[in-house]
């Protein structure tokens, strides 16, 4: 039995002396994932802290019989614990008045396809709610964005995030929350083609459109736009 595996049972006995040894053991491992959420607005103190969190929950929890090593079963808790605080403590926090934005949205473009037979255009649901292009696509944006990383099932209460968060798939998911905060640096312009773009799949016409600009001036501005997004990844 290697000493590793009889100090898991040791502070799975309630040797407190044991899970501070492990933890001062494993202090590189806490910290390699605390850095991945840095710059979210939390201090890499209190980072490191909730990372010794989930690592104390994947010690309490591992099966030393089960075969695996203790890494691979330690880290998605320990980048879980983070996630969880990140989220709840509104990292990707929908704002009330937003989420309400959203509803009303939805609720006007199920009535507008019952009147209409067919999916309403942004500017159909823009004169129905009297709201602009850009503060429909930023509500829907930004509560699905939200709410498809983190919707959960009914029966098993598992998050997408929580499914999805292995180590392969977990960069993918920082990226993702890291481009929400960087349209946040767009100009008006700029963040409402890029949202009608790549949120709302149209067309560089149907923008135009919509924007009232050339299909010309949709292409630089989206070239623009998209050279400033490249800068936070």
């Amino acid at each position: 039995m290697s000493e590793r595996i009889t100090l898991i049972r040791q502070a799975q006995s309630g040797d407190r002396t044991a899970s501070e040894r492990l933890i001062t053991e494993n202090t590189g491992l806490i910290w390699s994932i605390a850095r991945r959420y840095f710059g979210r607005g939390v201090e890499p103190d209190d980072l490191f802290q909730l990372g010794c969190v989930g690592f104390l929950k994947a010690v309490e929890g591992f099966d030393t019989a089960y075969g695996t090593q203790f890494s691979t079963y330690a880290v998605p808790k320990i980048a879980g614990e983070i996630r969880r605080f990140l989220r709840d403590d509104g990292a990707i926090k929908v704002s009330r008045s937003i989420k309400e934005r959203a509803a009303a949205i939805k609720k006007a473009r199920e009535r507008l396809t019952c009147e209409l037979g067919r999916e309403p255009s942004v500017s159909e649901l823009s004169q129905a709610l009297d709201l602009s292009a850009e503060e429909i696509a930023s509500a829907e944006t930004a509560t699905s964005a939200a709410e498809s990383i983190q919707r959960q099932t009914g029966e098993e209460g598992f998050s997408l995030e929580d499914v999805l968060c292995t180590d392969g798939m977990e960069e993918k998911l920082l990226e993702r929350m890291t481009l929400q905060e960087a349209l946040k640096h767009l100009g008006e312009k700029e963040r409402m083609v890029i949202q009608l773009r790549y949120y709302h799949s149209l067309t560089q016409q149907r923008v135009s459109e919509i924007i009232g600009v050339s299909q010309v001036q949709v292409s630089r501005i989206e070239k623009k736009a998209l050279q400033q997004l490249r800068t936070f990844f």
